[in-house]
């Protein structure tokens, strides 16, 4: 799934007259048409000139030393300075504020201490840079080099693709002072091109990563400080953190809300026609989060251009928008400033190709599934909206959505339908074409689950039909054409409607049960993802084939994803959608909560204990294997970076490889330690509904789930005495420790002819606080395994025990430990 902003003190004088000056002018309304983000997006050096000796600028936990060199500033923009560029010797120190961002920098450059030299350096700000740096240097007779300010523009437009000139027009605009600062540094060891931004308003998006057929923006909001670089070989973040006064307060918790709005309502008019062109009309209410906004940011796909934007009372209002291949964000500039929790709503005209893919009959593929209209940036899957939203599709259509469909008409040769949202909710989405479809009603829980399944294959596919079965019939080996047959995914509509029944049941059982009451599970063409958004489940393509189809396409097995693709789908349901997630940070709940979700589909749909076995067994395989980089994704980093932690260092797969499988884990492992042979599952299934019942359509944070394990936690599982659960989240959710064990055990009987149990147990490769409970288990001469108990684990030890059973009408077989895969640990 997976998954987003400041303000200027008024100069005396001159800068005054200015600004009263712009306010009364009649605003521009049109693209890129405001006068002062002209101004922004031109920028170039002005006249002043400064010597700069010693001189250090303190940034939160970066420190900038210029020793010595020359400062040039930028021309002003409505009486307000916002940048600048120094030549000459410097150097930046990074002192992290939490000791997570110091170990991914200490592993990312192999030293301990992060301090990267430059002779060159530009810097962008609304903060009081300019006032600071002015005061404690003399003119200079010398210029800079006007080169690297451009230099820096172009990496923005055509490289990282942000529009730092629009952001900086919030504040210029704005009524407040900005305390906004970026620094582009030409670095001497690291890398020499790095980023340095720090945003009141949460970080800018900078780093990109590859999604299906998306290519999308990390968002690190709500924290305020990144590190990044943008090199070809170099390429990701390095650090990103709360302000570091904000760890004192209390205040840097992913539940901070630090974006200038958040949008209420959404009003969505969408036609599609035949060929996937995109027409949209959007009335977006939101209230606005901070005093004297004037500039709002969207996030909308960039290949859907915005033919104009208006007022509740219909009257035009600029609006940025760059080209599709540039930094092509979109921002809104409204007519007047709002105040601190007003109430506003502006209505977006938009239109374009390549939000959708026309891939042939009849089936479309939804490229833009985030921001295929206005969304809120910054706001992952934390904040959550209610919608409106009427589709036009071309007439012969089905179109599954988020939400209840109200209506549904032909006209004028389009199929029309009505949508609402069952209440506020987290995204929307729709996915159509010509479509089969199948429903199921369910009792308990109250649910209608359906199933869509294209009529036809699509082009590529009906191409490699065309060729196997008429141009190369002599290439392939008898049966291999007809195992291909017609390449319809009709035939297994029943499987995932099936899958959909069993996974809402079990998990409705499990967790409690969502506000959602139906569930479309729809084919995509993709086959190398599924996605899941409220109420609406994309399947890729090949779930939809059997097994020898499959193979014939060269799709392995690949670790059982084709099993579980369709029970982790559901599972988001309540992972990310009725339960979301605060940040980046949090964001391994959603993706691991479901990922072990559909192991209790495996263990209690497929009944076959085997196939549970090797579930988790590839689960570890994933997070043990070395990528061509070389690391091992257990060793990248903590649960809590999430996808900050694909990088070309370690790895682009590394957040898949990490957060999936030892979420997971973690999970899992709380699940067999509130394990009791008497009452099962009975603490864990309280425990996962009192979470989903206080989460239920808000954010949680990975502190509120400890908090709720901590309430529900057995006695067993209070180790240090203190009701706390910070030895277990430490080492396995905020560390990456990883213990190996060597278990000895033999059988016997005591002089009274009683089962005598002798086992000796090490646990290696930990530091002296590790703290684990290891399970052991008795293997029964019917091959049953029951749960002897737990042997309490601290540090580098070996126990030594032997345990008398009386009674006992059978004799065990043999004693293991970590049967079921309880605890995360090398293999024996």
């Amino acid at each position: 799934m997976s998954l987003r902003a400041f303000t200027i003190s008024l100069l005396a004088g001159v800068c005054l007259t200015a600004s009263l000056a712009a306010d009364q002018a009649a605003p521009a309304a049109g693209p890129n048409s405001d006068p002062a983000y002209q101004q922004l997006r031109n920028l170039t050096l002005g006249a002043e000139a400064f010597t700069v000796n010693n001189l250090e600028l303190k940034r939160d936990a970066a420190t900038f030393h210029l020793h010595s060199g020359t400062v040039c500033f930028v021309k002003p923009v409505q009486g307000k300075v916002t940048g600048a560029v120094f030549v000459g010797d410097g150097n930046l120190i990074l002192d992290p504020p939490i000791r997570s961002e110091d170990q991914t920098l200490k592993l990312l450059t192999r030293e301990d201490e992060f301090s990267e030299k430059f002779a060159q350096l530009v810097l962008r700000f609304t903060d009081s840079t300019y006032e600071e740096i002015k005061k404690t240097s003399a003119p200079a007779p010398v210029s800079c080099d006007a080169g690297l300010l451009q230099e820096s523009q172009n990496a923005l437009r055509h490289q990282l693709r942000y529009n730092l000139d629009a952001r900086i027009l919030q504040d210029v605009l704005g009524s407040d002072p900005g305390k906004l600062f970026v620094a582009f540094i030409k670095g001497k060891h690291y890398s020499s091109k790095m980023v340095l931004a720090i945003d009141p308003h949460g970080a800018p998006e900078l780093a990109q990563f590859t999604f299906g057929e998306e290519i999308l923006a990390v968002p690190l909001a709500p924290e305020e400080v990144e590190l990044m670089t943008y090199e070809d070989n170099k390429n990701g973040y390095w650090a990103s953190f709360h302000l570091s006064d904000e760890y004192k307060t209390g205040v840097a918790t992913g539940s901070q809300m630090n974006g200038v709005i958040k949008i209420e309502h959404q009003q969505l008019d969408t036609t599609i026609e035949k060929n996937a062109y995109l027409r949209g009309s959007a009335a977006t209410t939101f209230s606005s989060q901070v005093s004297g906004l004037r500039v709002v940011p969207f996030n909308l796909f960039r290949t859907l251009r915005v033919q104009n934007v208006k007022d509740k009372d219909g009257q035009p209002l600029a609006f940025v928008q760059e080209d599709r291949h540039e930094d092509s964000q979109y921002w809104v500039v409204l007519n007047k400033p709002l105040a601190a929790g007003e109430s506003y709503t502006v209505t977006t005209t938009y239109e374009g190709k390549d939000a959708v893919r026309n891939e042939g009959g009849g089936n479309y593929f939804p490229i833009a599934r985030e921001d295929w209209y206005p969304s809120g940036v910054g706001a992952a899957f934390g904040q959550f909206a209610t919608y409106d939203m009427k589709f036009s599709i071309p007439k012969g259509m089905k179109i599954a959505a988020t939400g209840t469909m109200i209506s549904e008409e032909n006209s004028g040769g389009n199929d029309v339908s009505v949508w609402k949202s069952e209440g506020p909710q987290t995204i929307a989405g729709f996915n159509f074409g010509r479509f089969k479809m199948q429903e199921a009603k369910l009792d308990k829980p109250e649910y209608l689950v359906q199933s869509y399944a294209n009529e036809n294959p699509p082009d590529n596919v009906q191409a490699l039909l065309n060729t196997v079965h008429h141009d190369l019939p002599n290439q392939f080996e008898h049966g291999d054409s007809a195992a291909l047959g017609s390449m319809s995914t009709v035939p297994l509509i029943k499987k995932a409607l099936a899958e959909g029944e069993l996974s809402i049941g079990l998990y409705t059982d499990y967790f409690g049960p969502v506000p959602f009451k139906r569930l479309a599970m729809t084919q995509q063409t993709a086959c190398s993802f599924g996605q899941s958004w409220p109420a609406l489940v994309w399947l890729p393509m090949c779930a939809f084939y059997d097994t020898t189809i499959r193979n014939q396409l060269g799709f392995t097995e690949n670790r059982g994803y084709w099993k579980i693709v369709a029970p982790h789908e559901v599972a988001h349901q309540w992972w990310g959608h009725d339960v979301g997630f605060s940040s980046y940070r949090d964001q391994w709940m959603s993706e691991g909560f479901a990922e072990m979700s559909a192991s209790l589909f495996l263990q209690y749909v497929e009944h076959n204990p085997g196939k549970f076995i090797d579930f988790w067994n590839e689960e570890r395989e994933l997070l043990l294997e070395r990528d061509k980089e070389g690391f091992r994704a257990i060793d990248a980093g903590p649960l809590t970076l999430g996808y900050r932690l694909s990088n070309t260092r370690s790895g682009f797969e590394t957040t898949r490889r990490l957060i999936y499988p030892k979420g997971a884990y973690v999970l899992h492992m709380i699940r067999m330690m509130m394990w009791d042979n008497r009452t099962g599952d009975q603490r864990f299934k309280a425990m996962m509904h009192d979470f989903v019942k206080t989460y239920a359509g808000r954010s949680a944070t990975t502190e509120d789930f400890k908090a709720t394990v901590e309430k529900y936690m057995s006695p067993l599982m209070d180790i240090d005495g203190n009701h706390k659960m910070d030895w277990f989240f430490n080492e396995y959710v905020y560390g990456t420790a990883l213990p190996a064990y060597k278990f000895e055990s033999s059988v016997g009987k005591d002089p009274n002819g009683d089962a005598l149990l002798s086992i000796k147990l090490s646990q290696q490769n930990v530091d002296q606080n590790f703290k684990l409970l290891v399970p052991l288990y008795m293997e029964m001469a019917d091959g049953r395994h029951t749960e002897l108990g737990r042997v309490q684990m601290v540090g580098t030890q070996t126990v030594e025990q032997k345990i008398p059973i009386k009674g006992m009408k059978e004799t065990p077989q043999r004693l293991l430990i970590n049967y079921n895969d309880d605890v995360l640990a090398s293999p024996n």
